[in-house]
């Protein structure tokens, strides 16, 4: 529901030719701005309970932000469904899916508080030899 919400919030003015950009804009974050009402809650949940990682939600959410902009598009906006948009969008989901089949015992980064630069800076800098 939370991902319709926003495809409505981002897109629905597109309708709208004859509105002010700042009453798009205003309507945009009226809708999105109970948009996160759904979303937060859902994210913490999922993370909490579910104990699914940031990166697992997002690509969660990036699925369904996808089939809900492909039936925006076509049902609301009456824009055509072109080849280039679902093979664009096919290559998203297989991105998708490698996120959510990890985690995979490499990692890029550990995580946490990135190492101290305190001792560095009180390192000494090596001196060139002169010449």
């Amino acid at each position: 529901a939370s991902c319709g919400v926003m495809t409505v919030a981002w897109y629905l003015h597109l309708r709208m030719k004859d509105w002010p950009l700042w009453k798009a804009v205003l309507l945009s974050w009226l809708i999105a701005g109970g948009e996160y009402c759904l979303q937060v809650p859902a994210n913490r949940l999922g993370h909490t309970f579910a104990e699914l990682s940031a990166a697992q939600l997002r690509a969660i959410a990036e699925a369904a932000i996808l089939v809900s902009f492909l039936s925006f598009q076509t049902l609301v906006l009456h824009e055509p469904l072109r080849v280039n948009h679902v093979v664009g969008f096919c290559a998203v989901a297989v991105g998708v899916c490698i996120v959510l089949v990890g985690p995979w015992e490499a990692a890029l980064y550990g995580g946490g508080a990135p190492a101290p630069v305190a001792e560095a800076a009180d390192a000494e800098l090596p001196m060139l030899p002169p010449g």
